[in-house]
Order: C-alpha cells, then sequence, then structure tokens
C-alpha cells in the first residue's frame, strides 16, 4: 500500500481514503463517491480494529462480508481495497497508542473507555501508511469526526478531514453497520432516537433553550420504547463536547441508546434563532 501510494505521489495524483470496518452500506457508498468526484485516485480501507473493541465487546461477532464489501465499493468506484490483518497493523510487540485528551474522555469515550484512543491510534496509522490528501468520513460519529481532527491539526497530518452527511433509511434511522443486529420489533423501536433528535429541533425553533428540558423532554420519548435502554442523551458545545446549560448560537444534540443489546448513535446540529 505504502509503495502504490508514493508511485501515484511521484506522479502528482491526489489519494482520497475512507476508512471503514466494513459490512458497507449506503452511507460508505456516499463517501466513495465523494472521494472519487474529489480525487485521482480513492483508497478504501477495510480493518475491523480490535483495539477499539472494550473486554465487554464482542469484537468476533461484527459483521463482515468481504465479497458483499468489495461489489459496493467497486460499484461507487473506489481504485484500491487496503485490507490489512491485525498481525500487519498491530505486529507482536507492538507498544504505541494515540490519544486525544479531552475530547476522548466524555460521551461514547466515558462508556468505552479506551475506544478513541484504539481509533485515533489506527486512523493514524492508516494516514501515515496511504498518505491521502483528504479523508472521508460520515457526521453519524460526530465525536469521532472532532477526535481525528485535532488529532490530524496537533501532529501536523498533511491531510484534510472532510466530514459527510448522515445517510439514513427511510425511515429517518441512521444507517449504521450495526442495525444488522435489531430484530424486527427492535428495528423498529430504534426510530426513537432520530425522532427524539427531530423532537429537539422543534424545541429549540420554539424558543426552548435549556439543555436540561430538552434531554429530558428526549428522555421521556425514549423510554416509551421497551426495548431502549438510554446510554447518554446530550446538549452540548460542537467543538468542546462539554454540556450545555443555555444554548446560545449552536449547540449538538447527541445520543446513545441500546435498543435490545444493540448500540447505536446518532446526532444533530441545531443553531439558535
Amino acid at each position: 500500500m505504502q509503495e502504490h501510494a508514493k508511485a501515484l505521489r511521484r506522479r502528482h495524483r491526489t489519494i482520497g481514503l475512507v476508512p471503514t470496518m466494513g459490512y458497507l452500506h449506503a452511507g460508505h457508498a456516499s463517501l466513495i463517491r465523494r472521494s472519487v468526484k474529489e480525487n485521482d485516485e480513492t483508497v478504501v480501507s477495510i480493518f475491523v480494529n480490535p483495539a477499539q473493541f472494550g473486554p465487554a465487546e464482542n469484537f468476533k461477532k461484527y459483521p463482515r462480508d468481504l465479497r458483499r464489501d468489495t461489489a459496493i465499493l467497486e460499484d461507487a468506484g473506489a481504485d484500491v481495497l487496503f485490507y490489512p490483518s491485525a498481525a500487519e497493523m498491530y505486529p507482536e510487540g507492538y507498544a504505541t497508542q494515540v490519544n486525544v485528551e479531552r475530547l476522548s474522555d466524555v460521551l461514547c469515550g466515558a462508556s468505552r473507555p479506551g475506544h478513541f484512543r484504539g481509533v485515533a491510534t489506527v486512523v493514524a496509522k492508516l494516514f501515515h501508511i496511504v498518505g491521502p490528501d483528504a479523508a472521508y468520513f460520515g457526521r453519524k460519529d460526530a465525536q469521532q469526526e472532532l477526535i481525528i481532527k485535532k488529532m490530524a491539526a496537533d501532529l501536523n497530518m498533511d491531510v484534510e478531514v472532510k466530514v459527510m452527511p448522515i445517510v439514513r433509511e427511510s425511515d429517518g434511522l441512521a444507517m449504521s453497520s450495526r442495525n444488522i443486529y435489531l430484530n424486527a420489533d427492535e428495528r423498529k423501536d430504534a426510530v426513537v432516537l432520530r425522532q427524539g433528535l427531530v423532537l429537539a429541533k422543534r424545541m429549540v425553533r420554539r424558543g426552548e433553550r435549556s439543555g436540561r428540558a430538552i434531554r429530558q423532554a428526549m428522555k421521556r420519548l425514549i423510554r416509551q420504547k421497551r426495548s431502549a435502554r438510554i446510554d447518554y442523551v446530550e446538549v452540548v458545545d460542537p467543538e468542546s463536547l462539554r454540556p450545555v446549560g443555555t444554548i446560545r448560537g449552536s449547540a449538538l444534540i447527541t445520543l446513545a441508546v441500546y435498543i435490545g443489546a444493540t448500540r447505536l448513535i446518532d446526532n444533530c446540529s441545531i443553531k439558535e434563532g
């Protein structure tokens, strides 16, 4: 991969990278298509990263289907599939980690200690291996977006981190590889995440500025679903991810909810006025 990337740069060809853990869906395809449009060559990485799974999370259960993924990325126009093994990415004796402080300790980071250290480490490795001019991520993982941008800036990485809009199912559920875990009843209940965000935006449009009032209203709605168990519902500053008491200017509404045994996340940005 490194030799191929070096050859492209010698020819002054731009490289776009779409990092994924596989089991691709339309959201991933939208990132690939954007990269194809904006770069001379698009690399898609598929790597189920063991470093971002906690002890209670089933790394081996994560869905994998390389044949299906290959068809999707070919259809979207990708040029290269980078598919390293865990042994290649983390050889025996591997001892280096990348940790973005403060941003990694809240929200999903509080619920999943070490998760974002694993994310930052593997993305840093992918950036160094592929050497992309631009890397593409989905806005559904808003906290991840901020952490990767901060890492790239702090470590002087010569890559533009581009964040694309959330791609949703027809009923509003954000597309996720984890949606496959939901049974039929849970799939119906899962729409409540989007409904909670819609409620929050409606409250802000009607003049509500209290973060606490918005959180409470969203939680009441979500708890009406039998399969739902709230991890967090928060109104936070879009840059620091710290809780917002009173909304002034803009804010990020973000939530993580277990639907059955499956943890799902979603978010939306809101602006005052």
